[in-house]
């Protein structure tokens, strides 16, 4: 079976590093992504997170779209409570105008960082996350100039009035959000990098359950995993290793400065519960090298019945992810 793939980047700082590097890298992957034939690239969304460099997807996309010419750029996702429907359309229909075609929003209901954060980005209100599924019926009428004359601000556009329109995508990693994407005949990415259990039993609820609407006929998804690709299955270890530990601090709320080298995760003493939970994320990840990589990706490409993977890679050496998707797409694109 022929498989798309795309990239899913967040910008990720590395111990000793900086933001800026975080932010000139994902640009030089966008751009390497651009040359090798991946589809997509998408950026996340997180907030007071000192390791994660990605703030605003927005304007991160303006500047890839502009740095890149052929792949489609979107967000992995705008985590829409915090915001207005209406500014999120308009933000990403000056995107769909200056780059028509390659602009997809990716969005999720997630608060992409602490509660202060939260609190500090509405400005001290509260977060209605009970808001969020007609946040995205009101997203989709505003990106395609469809508000009813009953709503409250009937007749209103988004503007620019763009030819084309950006392609919106829900982002979900729980059975709530692939009915949502289902019930609202949408796009749906299932971030399997977030939550390793029940992924595939969701997708199939989707596939089953999608109700075409008047801007899909028919149901579209994708699967997002941490994705290592080393040119052995040691030197695969060796660099996931990093990703480990990440991810282990983060469960425990240990303070971080950036990704961990692998000379420092292979050094760190881990306790019997905090190797079991190594066990239990590498659920959320394919690592090894090209052979057992491709065949990983193909198998999840069948268990969730779809022919498009998303691809993130956290890593601490930069070339080490750099490496990992040109190995990757040398054998599969």
């Amino acid at each position: 079976m022929s498989l798309t793939l795309s990239i899913l980047d967040q910008s990720s700082i590395s111990e000793g590093g900086t933001a800026e590097q975080g932010l000139s890298q994902t640009v030089e992957l966008a751009q390497l992504a651009d040359r090798l034939g991946f589809k997509r690239f998408w950026v996340s969304e997180h907030h007071d997170t000192p390791t994660l460099a990605g703030s605003s997807p927005e304007v991160l996309i303006a500047h890839l779209a502009a740095k890149t010419e052929r792949i489609k750029v979107g967000s992995g996702g705008v985590m829409l409570p915090h915001y207005s429907a209406y500014k999120v359309a308009e933000n990403f229909k000056v995107l769909e105008g200056l780059t028509p075609g390659r602009i997809d929003v990716g969005i999720g209901r997630a608060p992409g960082g602490m509660p202060r954060a939260s609190y500090a980005l509405s400005d001290g209100k509260p977060r209605d996350v009970n808001r969020y599924p007609d946040q995205a019926v009101e997203l989709l009428q505003y990106l395609h100039d469809d508000i009813p004359e009953d709503h409250p601000y009937g007749n209103i556009k988004a503007t620019p009035v763009t030819q084309t329109v950006p392609d919106l995508w829900m982002l979900g990693s729980s059975p709530s959000s692939a009915a949502l994407a289902a019930e609202l005949g949408v796009p749906y990415t299932f971030a399997l990098f977030i939550n390793g259990q029940g992924g595939p039993s969701y997708t199939q609820q989707y596939l089953k359950r999608f109700k075409p609407s008047k801007y899909y006929d028919k149901p579209k998804h994708t699967v997002a995993v941490f994705t290592i690709c080393g040119e052995t299955m040691e030197d695969a270890e060796r660099i996931a290793s990093s990703l480990d530990l990440s991810m282990v601090m983060l469960e425990q709320g240990m303070p971080s400065k950036g990704t961990p080298s692998p000379e420092k995760a292979m050094a760190y003493p881990y306790s019997h519960f905090e190797r079991m939970r190594v066990l239990e994320n590498r659920k959320r990840m394919v690592i090894g090298d090209v052979d057992h990589v491709e065949k990983e990706l193909h198998r999840l490409a069948e268990e969730y019945e779809t022919d498009e993977i998303m691809l993130t890679t956290i890593a601490y050496d930069f070339e080490d992810k750099m490496n990992s998707y040109k190995r990757i797409a040398e054998r599969m694109l």
